[in-house]
């Protein structure tokens, strides 16, 4: 099977669509697919792949981490694609990417589905707060319902995101696969090594935070949680691994709240070993983000037997839950902290809550989530009627 991929974001940018498309790329090749990948430049100095077609992009006005494509360039790339005898279309993000994607499967008359990633309800607000947030909300679920039926089939990574496709009334019934964990890669970490090289104390208590760092992670509320902890444990710190537009703004919260000496900013750390390392530097991992649509570092935290406290938003409802390493807690300071407190002060309970982790992620393998993608490939190929060519890919002016 030949498959094209079409995304707004990929690696250097990181973040869960770029890792997803990364897991499934491999898995894809691993079982003798071939996968072609476009995708936009970041710099001149972007580190070449083989079958990634890096498009010309701009920084994104309201969020300069990411790049909008030039769509006179992807589609002069469209021209020679008909050539390359791809199979299917595969979206992963609802902007260029999107348009040309429904526009170049139709031209090609190849099935296209696309994934969707992201609750931009609950996110476009963000990072345009000077629109009503009641407004976003409407344009956002309308552009969802129109992308949703220009495409031949959907993809969500959990039920909690099919569920609120369904709330938009779009007909089609979304495919639940999930974004698999590569178990092998997060076998063990070195926590003794990491808090070395970053200069962290050895002998406290320790929280551990992966993301990255923006204003939807809702990290401001895991600030606010350290700040009540400390009046229980003094000695506790935390550790938050990730970069972005909201670090200013944590860090004088941290400030603020003070707690900006028990507070450790590392940057993103390489998943070739020191992620892992990170992770196992914690007594307990900590999330609470309320856009998540899967949650891909719980997972990880995990398999590498880190004990979770964690909210249940979207797409973490399928992940945390009784018997599965982690305790869940609600979305108020209150009740978080005592759940960490908790955690921290019963050494039986984290050692069962970290034997519940090792266990729980075996079920997220990638390999058998890459599997259920590539079934879907069949069932929507073989489903869908050939279909003709339509107009030229270009307009008239550079988007």
């Amino acid at each position: 099977m030949r498959i094209l991929m079409i995304s707004d974001v990929y690696y250097p940018r990181v973040n869960g669509v770029s890792t997803s498309i990364d897991t499934f790329r491999e898995i894809f090749r691993h079982h003798g697919h071939s996968v072609t990948l476009i995708a936009p430049q970041y710099g001149l100095d972007d580190e070449p792949e083989a079958d990634v077609i890096r498009i010309p992009a701009k920084p994104v006005p309201f969020d300069p981490e990411d790049r909008l494509m030039s769509w006179r360039h992807i589609s002069r790339r469209g021209d020679t694609l008909p050539h390359a005898g791809f199979d299917l279309i595969h979206i992963q993000t609802p902007f260029v990417a999107h348009y040309f994607g429904v526009r170049l499967a139709k031209r090609l008359g190849i099935p296209c589905i696309e994934t969707f990633h992201t609750h931009f309800e609950e996110y476009f607000y963000h990072y345009i707060p000077f629109v009503p947030k009641r407004t976003l909300r409407m344009l956002a679920r309308m552009m969802t319902r129109r992308q949703c039926t220009a495409v031949d089939a959907l993809v969500v990574p959990s039920r909690a995101m099919a569920k609120v496709l369904g709330g938009y009334d779009i007909k089609k019934v979304p495919r639940i696969v999930a974004t698999g964990i590569h178990l092998a890669d997060f076998q063990s970490g070195d926590g003794v090594r990491f808090r070395k090289k970053h200069r962290i104390p050895s002998s406290r208590p320790t929280l551990i935070h992966v993301g990255r760092l923006a204003l939807e992670k809702n990290i401001e509320f895991l600030i606010a949680v350290l700040a009540h902890a400390k009046k229980l444990l003094p000695e506790i710190q935390m550790v938050i691994a990730g970069e972005g537009p909201a670090k200013p703004a944590l860090e004088r919260l941290a400030r603020r709240l003070g707690v900006r000496e028990d507070l450790h900013f590392v940057g993103y750390q390489s998943r070739a070993g020191d992620l892992q390392d990170c992770y196992a530097a914690g007594d307990v991992f900590v999330f609470a983000s309320n856009t998540e649509t899967q949650g891909l570092v719980l997972l990880e935290a995990m398999a590498l037997g880190v004990p979770v406290v964690s909210t249940a938003v979207l797409g973490t409802e399928d992940i945390v839950g009784p018997g599965r390493g982690a305790l869940l807690a609600k979305g108020n300071v209150g009740d978080f902290t005592a759940k960490v407190c908790h955690l921290l002060s019963d050494r039986d309970l984290r050692t069962r809550l970290s034997d519940e982790a090792r266990e729980y992620p075996k079920e997220w393998s990638d390999n058998k989530l890459g599997i259920e993608m590539l079934s879907f490939y069949t069932q929507v190929i073989e489903s869908r009627p050939i279909s003709g060519f339509a107009d030229d890919l270009r307009p008239a002016d550079d988007a």
